[in-house]
């Protein structure tokens, strides 16, 4: 629509958030504090109200129907997230107006595997499964010693730990970590200094943090190192 309010030419073009549950909302609060301006849509009249004086712009609108979704311009927008997945239609039919209107990036939560494969079918770029990814990389922190966690899907993964205790005060060409665990230490944040990137002289402190990449399996191993060990109590 040529008098759309919300249309920009510039590279931070507002985002169009369908949905403002827990996932909708937290994505365009999020949006908003980086600076990017979001257009919310929501069928619910109290969460409209609620998120009115937060976001850029909070409509009332019926996400699953076509000609309301047009005549707030979804064709101008480049970016668009689909926040619900609980009700599976009103899902689907908003994913099929988003794609038929040609939006060129769009992220869709999915409820269920079968729920993402209908939306990738019908032109979701993107299929997010929220409690399935934190589930994850919680337990991953729970059982490894790491402070944040992201795998790939070609058994690669990325995450941040503590240097195990083997690694302080030493260099690591010292303690030889890639040729001993098969992982890379890309970089080395210390309390109160800057993020710098690891080379084989970088001496590492107790209380660094490191970022580690390589295979999952190994990255968990060596993040492992950094986990203290728990005493039983005596009988």
């Amino acid at each position: 629509m040529a008098n759309n309010p919300f249309r920009r030419d510039d590279d931070r073009s507002p985002i169009l958030i369908v949905g403002l549950g827990r996932f909708g909302s937290s994505v365009a609060r999020s949006l908003v504090a980086m600076g990017q301006e979001v257009l919310a849509v929501d069928t619910d009249p109290v969460l409209v109200q609620r998120y009115a004086d937060e976001l850029t712009h909070v409509v009332q609108a019926d996400v699953t129907d076509h000609e309301a979704l047009d005549q707030l311009g979804i064709r101008d927008f480049d970016k668009a997230v689909v926040g619900i997945s609980v009700n599976v239609e009103a899902s689907v039919l908003a994913t099929i107006a988003l794609s038929e209107a040609g939006v060129q990036d769009i992220w869709v939560k999915a409820g269920s595997i079968d729920h993402g494969k209908i939306l990738e079918r019908i032109g979701a770029h993107h299929i997010v499964y929220p409690e399935r990814s934190m589930g994850e990389q919680v337990a991953h922190m729970i059982v490894g010693g790491m402070s944040q966690y992201l795998e790939f899907d070609d058994d690669f993964a990325i995450a941040r730990t503590m240097a195990p205790p083997e690694q302080w005060d030493k260099t690591f060409v010292e303690t030889g970590v890639r040729a001993r665990y098969g992982v890379t230490v890309v970089g080395v944040k210390r309390i109160g200094q800057d993020f710098i990137y690891a080379v084989p002289e970088t001496l590492v402190k107790a209380h660094d943090e490191l970022v580690v990449s390589g295979p999952t399996k190994k990255v968990e191993d060596y993040c492992a190192l950094a986990k203290p060990k728990l005493r039983r109590p005596q009988a």
